[in-house]
């Protein structure tokens, strides 16, 4: 008869599993926290050695960043800018995806390959162009710039994603409903794009990460008008004033929690846009 298995043997592989991803949190939330800690410190306690962990918080930092550094206008920029980058990349991205997975020819394989080879391009090799269009056209500093920018820098990546979610629905679907009286479009519009929705909820997550995020060409195509918020944390910690520290720091917990809220209501959306198509009957 086979002796039953100690219960430290099963409990053993769950323990340590847990104990690594624990770890790996700590490690990953580590340096946010010692960011908030530092935004809500006097400047006498954020360079203090050792490090001074019981202090007296305080909101200075956000009172100097908020009202008198305009950083809520470096702030609307990046909004305006990230959510037009987001519309008109994945208005385009559902169209050139779903036209790219519907059709297997020569033609989708060139165009797949270009925007591959586009997309691994390093950002410098776009940014000496991008400026000597900006200054030709006179729409350096302008935010219909950083738009134009980032909306073509990240656009493959958009494409080839979405293309990988068109490819795992059913042509029966649009079929079924050009049988019923649909056109291609009404099809796409009234049968595709509903069940699509976790994988474009998905896809714009990762374009506003990439367009919020973008540090070096706002910092080429910009000046003091339309300056990101990357582009202007820049600006505070290059600072030799030591009280810019704990702004630099204020500045950073502000742009981080707009994408940890979007990203928490979206999780679930992410979660089934990831395992599109993972599991068919």
């Amino acid at each position: 008869m086979k002796k039953p298995t100690p219960v430290w043997q099963n409990l053993a592989l769950p323990v340590f599993t847990y104990a690594i991803l624990l770890f790996w949190f700590v490690l990953a939330i580590l340096p946010f926290v010692w960011t908030l800690a530092t935004s809500i410190k006097q400047v006498v306690d954020a360079f203090a050695i050792p490090p001074v962990f019981i202090f007296t918080p305080t909101l200075d930092a956000y009172e100097t960043l908020w009202v008198k550094e305009r950083f809520f206008h470096f702030f609307t920029n990046s909004v305006i800018v990230s959510a037009a980058t987001v519309t008109i990349s994945i208005s385009i991205g559902c169209l050139a995806g779903y036209g790219l997975a519907r059709y297997s020819g020569k033609v989708t394989f060139v165009l797949l390959l270009t925007a591959l080879l586009f997309r691994s391009l390093p950002r410098m090799a776009f940014a000496l162009p991008y400026y000597y269009f900006a200054q030709l056209t006179g729409l350096y500093d302008t935010q219909i710039l950083l738009i134009l920018v980032l909306v073509s820098v990240n656009q493959p990546f958009t494409i080839w994603m979405l293309r990988s979610f068109f490819m795992e629905i059913p042509k029966e679907l649009e079929e079924a409903a050009m049988v019923d009286g649909c056109s291609r479009l009404g099809a796409f519009v009234k049968v595709i794009m509903p069940v699509m929705g976790p994988g474009v909820v998905t896809a714009s997550i990762f374009s506003l990460l990439l367009a919020y995020n973008e540090f070096l060409l706002p910092a080429i195509l910009t000046a003091s008008n339309t300056a990101t918020l990357p582009v202007t944390i820049a600006q505070f910690g290059g600072a030799e004033d030591l009280r810019y520290w704990t702004v630099t720091a204020a500045a950073s917990v502000s742009v981080a929690l707009p994408i940890v809220l979007v990203v928490m209501f979206a999780q679930k959306y992410i979660v089934r846009g990831l395992t599109f198509g993972a599991v068919k009957g």
